[in-house]
């Protein structure tokens, strides 16, 4: 589960988060030349990737990858009656199935939100210095500077919950599943749109309450 959730959508966000800060960088950019504030433009993407983007980027683009897999893969295990076989066998479908899921996401999630926190502002930093002229050093130091731990530890406290809600939602669309094809793809479908809908409430709540 760890390489099925974690290592395989490192890609994905990593490619998501990196696009995402260089983008950041040339609006903030295109922003701050109309109040000459340039100079935020580092310290900007650099919290505004650890505070929110990070996190909420990181939880779309696994909830879309995870939440799908793991609905549509207990779905077809309740269509085929495999979870009904694992009863017989008295073995409880929640350990065995849903609980590895559950607490691999929940681990997963702050790393892989780390990992892109890391890529976006390096992304951001790629462009600032190719595209618009910035110092190297200056806008390492700028970066830097003004990033606190509260910082940090909100963007890990959201990611863990998010992954919370990435495998609860997929595991409950997929055993709620009704029978046959039509079934597997409804859940799937819920398991998205929930995640999704979920991720982006809950944000604003943990940023209200953080």
């Amino acid at each position: 589960q760890i390489i099925r959730i974690g290592w395989a959508s490192l890609p994905v966000v990593g490619l998501t988060a990196f696009f995402t800060g260089g983008a950041l960088a040339l609006q903030i950019y295109s922003g701050g030349t109309r109040l000459n504030a340039e100079s935020a433009v580092p310290s900007i993407v650099a919290i505004g990737f650890l505070r929110e983007l990070g996190p909420v980027l990181c939880g779309l683009m696994v909830a879309g990858r995870v939440s799908a897999a793991i609905a549509s893969e207990l779905a077809t295990m309740k269509v085929t009656e495999q979870i009904d076989a694992l009863k017989t066998l008295a073995i409880d479908p929640i350990k065995f199935l849903v609980s590895p899921r559950i607490i691999v996401t929940i681990i997963c999630l702050p790393v892989l939100t780390m990992i892109g926190n890391v890529i976006g502002i390096f992304g951001g930093y790629l462009v600032s210095i190719e595209r618009l002229n910035f110092n190297s050093y200056l806008y390492i130091e700028s970066s830097i500077k003004y990033i606190e731990y509260s910082d940090i530890s909100s963007s890990l406290i959201k990611a863990a919950t998010f992954g919370m809600i990435i495998s609860t939602i997929g595991c409950y669309c997929g055993f709620k599943a009704s029978k046959g094809a039509q079934g597997v793809g409804k859940a799937t479908t819920d398991a998205v749109v929930y995640s999704s809908i979920l991720i982006l409430a809950f944000n604003y709540f943990l940023t209200e309450l953080l």
